[in-house]
């Protein structure tokens, strides 16, 4: 069994310190135009110094006109490198690799946001009564579509121009790569859906335009689902299909996570089917397991409900390459630098507890107790170990009142179109 603190050798030859990474969490920490500041370089060397092998950024978004939230940072041409080069100073500055996650959240697009929403389809997001919170997505052009892949490549680019060592391509949690992998959502009959070659090409066009912008030492990762948790949806064998082919293109690490806005399993693990102690923290273990009995070409990662050493050590035990910590580094970002000194130390990020049966509004409240951990972190304080979960719901809806409109304001006052050459 490889040791959760032995180095791990890329497949382009970098090397990871160790076995663990801290997975991805939407920050919402933008400053004024879409930047990042002071306070999400004071987060990440938080990071920094607590010992895990990678960090991999909040998702960062491709194109200003599509946003996951109007907290979230945009990178393009014509964003100043300079406050990029302080966030990847600060996020390296314990020696860990730092990649920054590159997204587009396709239809998954508040209907209070302006700007677009874009789909493989037209096929909204259902949430029920709750439905009408995102905008009825428009189906892309073939333009479109083209020009999305060029501003990945793009992103990827000024991403290594700032110093990051590598990109995580999003590809999971419903987003709009992950809408055109779906089955339920792609409904298209051109080269960009039908068969699962078909609805895999967008991905496989992103990894190559990437590949082609940016240098063989610069690191690139994928995140897909295991499961979108829908019937119908993409599932484990169109998983096993893409790993096919994700093994064909130059791509160095794989984490899989799971669900969408219409199913957050990522965030509210309940309905967890299997009952194994560890499968139950590790809680998208059993689709790796299926995966690592195939001997996957691409080093594996999972993300999802690890918290605890002995936790990380199973998954690692099962073969994968690399365990994935999310929420608990907003409680103890100093984690893994504890268990490299023998502590058997560990934190959870409770979650909601309010009389409230609704999977997706439990799911926020969960989203913004931990970004009001991040928070403390990025203001120099440390997490409150318990906060009142719908306080803080409360507080977070305010914040992204507030957020919405600086963004409108900022969105209005700069010229649409393509990112310029």
């Amino acid at each position: 069994m490889d040791d959760l603190f032995s180095p791990l050798r890329l497949p382009n030859g970098s090397m990871l310190a160790n076995r663990l990474c801290k997975a991805a969490m939407e920050e919402c920490l933008a400053g004024p135009g879409q930047l990042p500041d002071a306070r999400i370089e004071r987060l990440y060397r938080r990071w920094a110094e607590g010992g895990a092998g990678l960090l991999i950024t909040g998702n960062v978004m491709i194109d200003r006109r599509a946003l996951t939230s109007p907290g979230t940072i945009v990178l393009e041409d014509d964003s100043p490198l300079e406050p990029f080069r302080r966030w990847a100073d600060a996020a390296r500055a314990g020696g860990a690799r730092v990649w920054m996650q590159i997204n587009h959240p396709g239809r998954q697009v508040g209907s209070d946001m302006p700007g677009v929403s874009w789909g493989p389809s037209e096929v909204p997001v259902d949430l029920g009564k709750l439905s009408h919170r995102f905008a009825p997505p428009k189906e892309m052009t073939a333009g479109e579509i083209e020009e999305t892949v060029d501003r990945f490549a793009r992103t990827a680019a000024r991403a290594e121009a700032a110093g990051f060592d590598g990109v995580q391509i999003h590809a999971a949690h419903g987003y709009l790569l992950s809408q055109f992998l779906s089955p339920l959502v792609n409904r298209r009959t051109d080269r960009w859906g039908g068969s699962p070659e078909g609805r895999a090409r967008l991905l496989a066009e992103v990894i190559r335009a990437v590949r082609a912008r940016v240098a063989p030492g610069f690191d690139i990762g994928v995140k897909i689902n295991s499961s979108d948790f829908q019937r119908g949806g993409f599932g484990t064998e169109d998983v096993a299909a893409l790993l096919g082919l994700l093994g064909e293109l130059d791509i160095d690490l794989l984490e899989l996570s799971g669900g969408s806005v219409e199913s957050p399993v990522a965030t509210v693990a309940d309905g967890a089917a299997d009952r194994r102690p560890l499968a139950r923290e590790a809680r998208f273990l059993p689709f790796a397991e299926e995966l690592l009995a195939a001997a996957p070409p691409v080093p594996l990662m999972l993300t999802g409900g690890i918290a605890r050493r002995e936790v990380a050590e199973g998954v690692l035990a099962k073969g994968v390459a690399v365990a994935g910590m999310a929420g608990v580094l907003a409680l103890s970002p100093d984690l893994p630098k504890r268990w490299a000194a023998g502590e058997d130390a560990t934190a959870r990020v409770e979650g909601l507890r309010l009389p409230v049966r609704d999977t997706s509004w439990r799911a926020a409240t969960h989203l913004a107790v931990v970004r009001r951990h991040l928070h403390r972190l990025a203001e120099g304080r440390r997490p409150r170990r318990t906060v009142s979960a719908g306080l803080t719901l409360v507080r977070d809806l305010a914040g992204h009142r507030r957020l919405v409109r600086r963004y409108g304001a900022w969105l209005s006052g700069r010229p649409a179109g393509t990112a310029k050459g």
